[in-house]
């Protein structure tokens, strides 16, 4: 990097301090890397791909034609540079910036005159403290030329690092799993199951498992049997309460994608509504008891249905297959067979995903195939099979070998292809 380059470095440094750009990381971004690779007399092959993967870490499927983002950042990095020269940049006498049709920066030096104007001399002792600055900065920038040079070195390299394990943690595979969330503009809903409880006012929270409707709780002969023995008249449903596997499942659901997707939320499984299905694309995470009125109603046979104290039923074995696949040990140490379903929602145009299991040590060994990538890769080569496709909808029985409450091995069993059914 020239002297004169530094200068340039400086007033870029200058520009992205500006109150202009305060408010924009976005751009601060592009500006930033657009001026690297400017400096380094690299921008001349710059595309819109090339700058959402390595600026802004948008996966290696990122199609410039389908998504604009890159060119609107680059259209409002343009006005935010000619605001910056109409106010806090007006004397300065480096002009950067970024024409139309490309993305590489230009700059160049004003002249003293341009900008000590003949109607404004008030101005000439400040524009010439900044030549006198700039000019000492051209000839005594080596030192600081050769510290910027290692910094940004540096830094480039760790955001391509960043980067490169960005798209690492996004392989091909993972794509196609996650294809019927991210490849479609419907909102996601991350519902988790929440047992039902019962506050009782002055004594605490009661639960009856096999109560999962706040519409039975007057049907449950044990709650009954406490407030009549206690004389309580007065009592609530609670549902805020949720499983540490189905907030771990959550959140890792929200790590992988929030950075794909913008237009995910939560709900509360006991208020997940018929509509939202119907409008949302939704995964379900939890205990399938928690689910039953929602899963009654979508239009799809199931082939496998998981009984979560005993196994999963095989509802049509094949030849050598069990009609159960039974659970052994305890949620803690033991082995516990968990089931993913992907399905239509009740209308048939949004998509539905449910990791279900007995436990949250099962829960979270069934996820990690979808989130981590050989887990991923080994399982889309199962889904495949012979004939290259993974189905549109699908069930699919993995077995978790767990110790302590820490998944130590997840295994694939079978799965089978769901067909959508009429209403």
């Amino acid at each position: 990097m020239t002297a004169v380059d530094e200068a340039t470095k400086t007033q870029i440094d200058r520009i992205l301090q500006s109150h202009v750009m305060r408010s924009s990381e976005a751009l601060k971004r592009l500006f930033s890397f657009l001026a690297y690779k400017s400096l380094a007399g690299e921008a001349d092959d710059l595309k819109e791909y090339s700058i959402g993967v390595d600026a802004f870490g948008k996966p290696p499927t990122y199609d410039p034609r389908q998504d604009s983002s890159i060119r609107i950042h680059a259209a409002r990095l343009r006005q935010k540079l000619a605001e910056y020269y109409r106010t806090d940049g007006k004397d300065d006498l480096i002009v950067v910036d970024l024409p139309k049709g490309q993305f590489k920066l230009t700059w160049y030096w004003r002249s003293v005159d341009a900008v000590v104007s003949p109607t404004n001399p008030s101005n000439a002792g400040a524009s010439g403290m900044r030549l006198r600055y700039y000019l000492a900065i051209a000839c005594a920038g080596l030192a600081a030329t050769t510290a910027w040079a290692v910094y940004s070195t540096m830094r480039l390299e760790n955001e391509r690092q960043s980067s490169a394990l960005y798209r690492s943690q996004w392989t091909p595979e993972i794509a196609v799993l996650w294809q019927p969330f991210v490849g479609s503009e419907r909102p996601l809903l991350l519902s988790i199951g929440t047992p039902l409880f019962v506050n009782l006012p002055g004594l605490g929270i009661f639960r009856d498992t096999s109560l999962n409707d706040p519409d039975a709780i007057s049907q449950s002969k044990v709650l009954a049997t406490i407030t009549q023995a206690l004389h309580i008249t007065r009592f609530e449903p609670s549902s805020g309460y949720a499983s540490l596997g189905a907030a771990h499942a959550a959140f890792t659901i929200g790590k992988l994608l929030g950075a794909r997707k913008a237009n995910i939320s939560t709900v509360n499984g006991n208020e997940l509504s018929w509509r939202q299905l119907s409008e949302n694309n939704v995964v379900l995470i939890g205990r399938q008891r928690f689910f039953r009125l929602q899963l009654a109603g979508l239009p799809v046979k199931p082939e496998l249905d998981i009984e979560e104290d005993v196994g999963v039923r095989n509802l049509n074995p094949r030849t050598g297959e069990p009609s159960v696949f039974t659970n052994a040990g305890s949620p803690a140490t033991g082995v516990t067979y968990a089931l993913v379903s992907l399905m239509p929602g009740p209308e048939g145009n949004t998509s539905v995903m449910d990791f279900f299991a007995r436990d949250g040590a099962a829960m979270t060994g069934a996820l990690g195939w979808f989130v981590d990538p050989a887990s991923a890769k080994s399982l889309v080569s199962k889904l495949r099979g012979r004939t290259g496709q993974v189905p549109k909808y699908y069930q699919l029985l993995l077995k978790v070998r767990s110790q302590d409450r820490v998944p130590l091995e997840t295994s694939y069993v079978l799965h089978r292809e769901l067909r959508p059914v009429g209403r």
